[in-house]
């Protein structure tokens, strides 16, 4: 009798601890390429579809269902709002406007793809991404650029949601 006590308390000892180290990983990655042939800068984006639902749903207090048959126009709108506050970059100072291109869903990701045209000539890329920080305290975004044939990249956070990169 003993013996059985000893081994369910181990074994709910060992339940306990393991279930402590089960953790969701917060991560997005974007993609910058300056197209300077076509004066653009070519932005993708990829994020857990779940987790931007949840964080559109406290922010805009209402449900919503990204990438199923069940998305309105009305969330694709406030999709849109959320990354415009949430995903800025200024172009050797100036802020510049994102256009939403398109979306699609791979896999359990949604895929968003903008530009920002009339880029003539780049010295200075500013980035600001507080993209589901403000829901999840764990996200990480990374953020790669592709400018003048090199690649840089930078780890948005919490506590480091800008990043300037010049050239």
């Amino acid at each position: 009798m003993k013996k059985g006590i000893v081994i369910a308390l181990l074994l709910l000892f060992a339940f306990s601890v393991s279930s402590f180290g089960v953790h969701k990983f917060y991560m997005a990655i974007y993609q910058i390429n300056y197209a300077p042939e076509k004066k653009m800068l070519q932005v993708t984006s990829r994020i857990f579809v779940d987790d931007l639902d949840k964080a559109l749903e406290k922010k805009y207090n209402k449900k919503f269902f990204l990438g199923t048959d069940k998305e309105t126009v009305e969330s694709i709108d406030l999709l849109k709002k959320y990354l415009a506050e949430n995903f800025t970059i200024k172009v050797n100072g100036q802020p510049k406007t994102m256009n939403f291109l398109s979306k699609e869903m791979d896999g359990d990701v949604l895929v968003c793809y903008l530009n920002i045209k009339d880029i003539s000539k780049m010295n200075a890329l500013e980035m600001y991404n507080s993209v589901l920080i403000d829901c999840f305290s764990e996200q990480q975004n990374i953020v790669h650029i592709t400018a003048f044939g090199a690649k840089k990249s930078f780890l948005f956070t919490e506590s480091s949601t800008k990043q300037v990169l010049k050239y």
